[in-house]
């Protein structure tokens, strides 16, 4: 039996589509959803069962019977400390129910991360790796890249109008893959052998900065798009005088300025050889989503 927590969000869903798609049968399929409503659209045939991962209890019921757990990391918006003893909770539950193999998404890291604008971020994650090598389970630790997704959550709705991206991403560089092509390599790494207490970088064959994404838009889009880079301060005071609410400033500077200091693009080509293809470029992302 595998099982895969937060299969009603956009990873864990994808995840268990792509089990289906490689004949995994649905009835040896179980999802951990807190909600069971919201788990109605998931095929006929798979176990859904019910947990927090903030309920111990809820969580060894949840897991028993389970050979393989696909633990995606919990997306709580509130104190980063909240998500790193989520995935505590949810590998210490596993191995009194007698779990044999946890696989982990985790977030890509290089070294020097320690001083990265994002490095509370990275700790909790490697906290968590950390937790899983001692917990004397199998493991299995995704460490995957930044979404290409994010691009456009980043630059907003309004590039086409505004003809502008204005982020504080300097010239640097990341490897970023769909959100999709992630999940699909979780599911190659829970239906095929010879991945136990291995670690793996999931990135993008190609590095590109937001220079590339102005490029890209415009040549899409038949129209020139500029990309500005202000200081951090100048940022921050465009986007307050904006009313954008100061939690969404506080996150768009954060990962603004670890782009800024590339810490996302770490290159290594083990997500093609899982996909058996070259992952989707930046510029076919952006071609998918302006022509959709």
């Amino acid at each position: 039996m595998i099982l895969v927590t937060g299969a009603t969000g956009q990873f864990g869903s994808k995840a268990v589509e792509h089990l289906l798609k490689n004949g995994v049968e649905p009835s040896t399929i179980a999802v951990l959803v807190r909600n069971s409503n919201k788990a109605k659209d998931l095929e006929k045939g798979i176990d859904v069962r019910q947990g927090d991962y903030t309920d111990h209890s809820s969580m060894v019921k949840a897991f028993t019977g389970v050979d393989k757990l696909l633990l995606v990391s919990s997306n709580n918006r509130e104190a980063i400390e909240n998500r790193t003893q989520h995935h505590k909770n949810a590998i210490n539950a596993a191995r009194e129910a007698g779990v044999n193999h946890i696989v982990y998404t985790s977030f890509v890291r290089k070294p020097g991360f320690e001083d990265s604008a994002i490095a509370d971020f990275q700790k909790s994650h490697l906290e968590t790796e950390k937790h899983l090598a001692e917990s004397g389970l199998d493991y299995t630790i995704l460490q995957n890249g930044i979404y290409a997704e994010m691009i456009m959550a980043f630059l907003g709705d309004k590039v086409a109008e505004t003809k502008s991206i204005l982020f504080p991403a300097g010239k640097g560089k990341a490897r970023w893959v769909l959100r999709e092509e992630l999940a699909e390599a979780a599911a190659h790494v829970l239906i095929t052998e010879g991945h136990e207490n291995k670690i793996y970088t999931l990135t993008n064959s190609e590095a590109v900065d937001f220079e590339f994404v102005a490029q890209n838009i415009s040549e899409i889009l038949g129209k020139e798009i500029e990309y500005k880079s202000p200081s951090i301060n100048e940022f921050n005071a465009i986007l307050q005088k904006a009313k954008v609410p100061e939690m969404y400033i506080d996150m768009l500077t954060m990962w603004g300025t670890a782009l800024k200091q590339q810490v996302m693009d770490k290159e290594d080509d083990t997500l093609a050889s899982f996909l058996k293809r070259e992952p989707t470029s930046v510029r076919q992302y952006l071609e998918n989503y302006f022509r959709k």
